[in-house]
């Protein structure tokens, strides 16, 4: 068995979840950790110690860690603002890149990452966790045997009550809460977008072309403050930017339309809000329901959606319930894991790539930029310079998020 050897910078509570998820991977070697924090080393030594027993090679220098020869491949545990410099510096050191997810702050620096992965030729992988859920790889593989027909309208959010912890750890260098400060867009789109983009197979026969977004106000923060510090706190007089409530609608090549939601700052359940709409039927997050024409019992009623997720449970899903699901956020953490380390070991591209990274960051920037004109709409560049057309299939592999391969699964 090949040994994966690696690198790890970021150790904050996201990063620390990662690190023992990798190393309790029997292939792969951590050869070093870092941060610019020296608390956050000694947290993330002491979780390699009672991991791995063996004592952690630290770093509070990225550069020196890159340096490192034998490294592989590096997985970027940062704040959002540095994750693609430091996946440019990975792959300019000939380590493939590894990063977390968040939205890009300017086009350029979208830029900047393709032109990397080609100059360089080697590949990098945002770690889109969700683009590997159970039920989103069930969709992808209803979708690909056509059950939904033609697909027309796609729908996600990002819904997640985060006032609580925006507030509360404002001492605790929690760089979250300075986009909210100061930005107004969808911060966070890639839970709901990654998963979307491969249904539509957006880089790979379509692309998305123009968008538009609108935010609410912004109030739920400045209640949270006064709720919780008191409303003679500093916090309760701070000004927040980011609305509520931010609508970010994407226009396709071929027609589709993608409506995505931010929706951190209110009180509510969590949900990813995933709707999937196409010519024969739809389905629905919430609820966890389905209609399909001619085949669900009542006419326009709707039916759960347990026994499709059983019909067409991705076979990688069928092998990893099988072999024991592992990993936080319900096994879809050590999925998108296994995908970039198993692509390091067979010297592949990584089933998500520079040009999806580019294309699922650039929402956030051109959200931003639309809302602050009125929501204009705005044009979505093409990182793959007209290359979407017609790319070559993509690897081959269980991790594939384009093509189902049922052959690699077989016993």
């Amino acid at each position: 068995m090949d040994t994966i050897k690696l690198g790890f910078v970021g150790l904050g509570g996201r990063g620390r979840g990662l690190l023992k998820l990798i190393c309790e991977m029997e292939d792969v070697q951590i050869l070093g950790i870092c941060d610019l924090r020296q608390d956050l080393l000694d947290q993330g030594s002491e979780i390699f110690r009672e991991t791995t027993g063996k004592t952690a090679t630290t770093f509070q220098n990225y550069d020196e860690m890159l340096n490192v020869a034998d490294i592989q491949g590096v997985v970027i545990a940062t704040s959002w603002v540095s994750h693609i410099p430091l996946a440019i510096k990975a792959m300019k050191a000939g380590k493939y890149a590894a990063f977390e997810v968040g939205g890009a702050t300017s086009i350029e620096e979208c830029w900047r990452l393709v032109r990397t992965h080609e100059d360089t030729g080697v590949p990098c992988m945002m770690l889109e966790n969700c683009c590997y859920g159970r039920t989103e790889l069930a969709l992808l593989n209803m979708i690909r045997q056509g059950a939904f027909g033609e697909l027309i309208h796609m729908r996600g959010a990002y819904g997640h009550n985060l006032s609580e912890s925006l507030i509360n750890r404002i001492d605790d260098n929690h760089y979250r809460h300075h986009h909210y400060h100061h930005r107004n867009g969808d911060n966070y789109p890639t839970h709901a977008l990654g998963p979307i983009c491969n249904m539509l197979k957006i880089n790979r026969g379509n692309r998305m072309t123009t968008l538009t977004a609108t935010a609410s106000k912004a109030r739920g923060l400045h209640h949270r403050a006064q709720v919780n510090k008191g409303s003679d706190s500093a916090e309760a007089g701070w000004t927040w930017e980011n609305g509520d409530v931010v609508t970010t609608v994407i226009k396709c090549a071929h027609g589709e339309t993608i409506s995505l939601t931010l929706d951190t700052c209110l009180p509510r359940p969590y949900s990813r809000q995933l709707y999937v709409q196409g010519i024969h039927g739809l389905y629905m997050e919430d609820g966890s329901q389905i209609y399909l024409e001619n085949i669900s019992p009542k006419y326009d009623e709707w039916e759960a959606f347990a026994p499709y997720l059983e019909k067409y449970d991705h076979p990688l899903w069928q092998w990893f319930a099988k072999a024991g699901v592992k990993g936080g956020h319900g096994g879809m953490d050590y999925l998108v894991l296994r995908s970039f380390v198993e692509s390091i070991r067979d010297g592949r591209d990584t089933p998500i790539d520079a040009y999806d990274a580019a294309a699922w960051m650039s929402i956030t920037c051109l959200s931003e930029q639309s809302v602050a004109m009125g929501s204009t709409p705005q044009p979505i560049p093409d990182f793959t310079n007209g290359r979407w057309i017609d790319r070559p299939a993509d690897p081959t592999c269980r991790y594939s998020l384009d093509q189902i391969h049922d052959d690699l699964f077989a016993d």
